[in-house]
């Protein structure tokens, strides 16, 4: 997936986040960085799916996993989640520049 010819920075972003589980673990780690196990418990999915659930988002640079004696901990990386939060908003303006020339030649102007 890293070398995806197809993804840019953003377009990982958005394949990682396509997933609903790698978006629950998203929003569990935005409250508070958690183990691997904290982070599989409440999944019904054994402990290696999770793992490339994981290995998906730190790829995209969307979490940061880090391992310290036999723990591995994940945390989010705010830096992914602000380009693409950019990349909407820029969609964003551009769509409602668009709209407001709409409404303005359906006025008449």
């Amino acid at each position: 997936m890293p070398n995806h010819p197809g993804f840019d920075g953003v377009g990982r972003v958005f394949h990682a986040l396509a997933d609903p589980t790698r978006r629950a673990i998203v929003e569990r780690l935005v409250r508070k960085p958690a183990p691997v196990k904290a982070l599989a418990e409440p999944l019904a999915m054994s402990l290696p799916a999770v793992m490339q659930h994981l290995k998906v988002l730190e790829e995209a640079g969307v979490i940061v996993t880090e391992k310290v004696g036999r723990v591995r901990s994940c945390r989010i990386e705010p830096k992914a989640l602000r380009e693409a939060e950019g990349w909407l908003s820029g969609q964003r303006t551009e769509w409602e520049r668009q709209l407001d020339q709409l409404e303005d030649y359906l006025k008449g102007k």
